[in-house]
């Protein structure tokens, strides 16, 4: 209780995560500590002097990141929806086939805090850049993989630049949009992995089904191929962007206020996660949905998401605890909501889809505040956020699974989506009293 309190009263501090254009702000609490938050994703006011960063044009940049995100969201969940395929293509078991869903999260967590320490030093152009040829080339090593040991080396390959890609690309959206709509920059280029799953996930997956599974990732290659030139058109040169080393980004790792937020994703993320697996079997033998309709039950839910990263972004901008905490009170709130009320078909619809705003809400505000806690190590920061969400969808996962293993229907997985949420907030309330007391120690 006392972490709820302390979250509860910290908003109502006007300023507790606000940046300045000095790239550093007083956050002020009500009892008039104030604490030094550092953030090198200055605005760009001046147009880039080696081409492009002109204010009429940052929002082509952003769509280019987006489109990026677009096709590494369709990528990563397309594999669930074609495991039956894959395993009778390969001669394997489904089970043994699921290997690649695995291959490709394992990717992600260690490709995530590796790739953005050692590139460190590199252009923030030239990095996305060669990351989104490493993911395509990965994808493609998956479409022409002439047997199962090497879809798994493939899969996890394309896996490898995810996390860096959406940690680097959120600085740079940041740094184009300026501290005022930094946040909501950050949530228009995790859009991309929204859409995918309303538009991507749904339509490779059709493709696969009539045309072999390996149709599905040939789609994502294609995006691949458009995203770079996307990026080599659009992105200015980001010189003025400050670029750090690997010692530095490392120190990440030394700070308390970073490991606390990635652990507010894998904790409070987590409980979405539990709920989504096992959504398609909930529907259907709790709610009475027909298995015809379930894909439009996951259309609602990647609907959602969409909406929430939108809301989300321009929460963030405005209090980024704030945001934090209201997506996770949310999130429990609905999926406490859900297990009581699954069996009102139209109403379990409806709370599929708030489950997915809610969920994703909190996923701009919690990049920015590493971006913020992170001070001058912010790729690799930002980067390990998306290791911390594929976590968290691993144990949200098992958690689920764990409690339906043990006998229990098909509402438990939400139930525990509802104590994961909460667990989320008194990890938010530790990490807001930490820095409090850690900014008084220093005034």
């Amino acid at each position: 209780m006392r972490s709820l309190f302390v979250v509860v009263s910290y908003f109502s501090a006007d300023s507790a995560e606000s940046v300045n254009e000095a790239s550093s702000t007083e956050a002020h609490s009500s009892d008039g500590a104030a604490s030094r938050i550092h953030v090198t994703a200055e605005p760009a006011s001046e147009p880039d002097k080696a081409g492009a960063a002109r204010p009429a044009s940052y929002k082509w940049a952003i769509l280019a990141l987006a489109l990026g995100g677009f096709g590494i969201g369709t990528t990563e969940f397309v594999s669930m929806g074609l495991l039956p395929n894959i395993a009778g293509a390969m001669t394997v078991s489904e089970p043994t086939a699921g290997y690649v869903v695995s291959a490709y999260a394992l990717g992600v967590v260690v490709g995530a805090p590796l790739i953005a320490a050692l590139t460190a030093r590199a252009s923030r152009r030239t990095l996305l850049i060669s990351l989104m040829v490493a993911f395509t080339i990965g994808n493609a090593a998956t479409v022409f993989a002439p047997n199962f040991g090497l879809l798994i080396a493939a899969r996890f390959i394309s896996g490898l630049p995810h996390g860096a890609y959406f940690g680097v690309a959120a600085l740079v959206a940041a740094h184009l949009a300026g501290p005022r709509n930094r946040a909501k920059a950050v949530g228009q280029v995790l859009l991309g992995l929204s859409v995918a799953n309303v538009i991507g996930v749904p339509m490779a997956t059709w493709l696969g089904e009539n045309m072999g599974w390996r149709a599905a990732y040939l789609v994502v290659v294609i995006v691949g191929v458009l995203t770079l030139v996307a990026l080599i058109r659009n992105l200015p040169a980001l010189s003025d962007m400050r670029v750090t080393d690997p010692i530095t980004e490392l120190g990440a790792l030394r700070r308390p206020q970073v490991w606390l937020t990635l652990l507010i994703g894998v904790v409070g993320f987590g409980g979405m996660f539990a709920f989504y697996t096992y959504i398609n079997t909930a529907l259907t033998s709790l709610a009475g949905l027909s298995v015809g309709l379930v894909p439009i039950a996951l259309m609602l839910f990647g609907l959602g998401m969409v909406v929430g990263n939108i809301v989300g972004g321009v929460a963030a901008d405005r209090n980024v605890p704030l945001a934090i905490f209201v997506g996770l009170l949310g999130t429990s709130a609905v999926l406490l909501l859900f297990s009581l009320l699954v069996q009102i078909t139209w109403l379990a619809m409806v709370l599929t889809f708030f489950v997915g705003i809610c969920g994703s809400s909190m996923v701009p505000a919690l990049q920015t505040r590493l971006m913020d806690v992170a001070e001058d190590a912010q790729t690799l920061a930002a980067a390990l956020n998306h290791s911390a969400l594929n976590i968290a969808n691993a144990a949200g996962a098992w958690l689920g699974g764990a409690v339906i293993a043990a006998g229990y229907s098909y509402r438990a997985p939400s139930v525990v989506g509802v104590f994961l949420a909460l667990a989320g907030i008194v990890v938010l309330g530790l990490a807001l009293v930490t820095q409090r007391s850690g900014a008084t120690q220093r005034g």
